[in-house]
């Protein structure tokens, strides 16, 4: 049987792995049999693709949206928390542990890597990967197309603009944005009461 522990043991962060383990297809064919039978499902379609979904993630929270076409590389590694919203074409190269908090808003297009490569061209050729964790707290909002790198934590209610790239730790409740992704400001009280104008 396949297990989140097991796959963990395959794949230790922060330590170096082989990409094309044998060990690890197996793992890799049962996460593209669930990604291609949830995204096969009608875009309105949440009652059909919620039961797939629950076995695609390690932990899926109640009434998480995610809409088609996902992809990630095992699922079993994946957290994804209470009304968590995932739009549309979201990537998350789950190799180690991705953990969505409750009621985030994932833009279309976001795209989540946890797996990072050797500067070295040899061990790159030799399939070596290593991986660190994600880690975004409750409510965080991420615009479309950002980007999050291997290691990084996003504190609560923060939001990360569109086409960021957030390559380092965001504190709770600010927003940054940028390519590399920086803080720009703390989220002001006028900011939270701007769509009940």
């Amino acid at each position: 049987m396949l297990t989140r522990e097991h796959l963990a043991s395959l794949l230790p962060p922060g330590e170096f792995y082989r990409a094309d383990a044998e060990e690890l297809e197996p793992y890799r064919q049962r996460c593209i049999e669930l990604l291609d039978e949830a995204n096969a499902t009608r875009t309105d379609d949440h009652d059909t693709r919620a039961p797939v979904l629950k076995d695609l993630f390690g932990t899926c929270g109640v009434r998480p949206w995610v809409f088609p076409r996902f992809q990630c590389d095992f699922g079993l590694n994946i957290e994804l928390g209470d009304r968590a919203l995932v739009n549309f074409d979201v990537i998350m190269l789950d190799s180690a542990p991705i953990r969505i908090g409750d009621d985030a808003f994932i833009g279309p297009r976001c795209q989540f890597y946890t797996s990072d490569h050797p500067f070295d061209p040899a061990l790159r050729r030799d399939m070596w990967e290593i991986a660190r964790p994600i880690t975004v707290g409750d409510s965080v909002w991420f615009g479309g197309g950002a980007i999050v790198l291997p290691g990084v934590t996003i504190g609560d209610e923060a939001v990360i603009g569109a086409g960021s790239v957030v390559t380092r730790d965001v504190p709770a409740g600010v927003l940054a944005a940028g390519n590399p992704a920086r803080v720009l400001r703390p989220i002001r009280k006028e900011d939270r009461g701007a769509a009940e104008k």
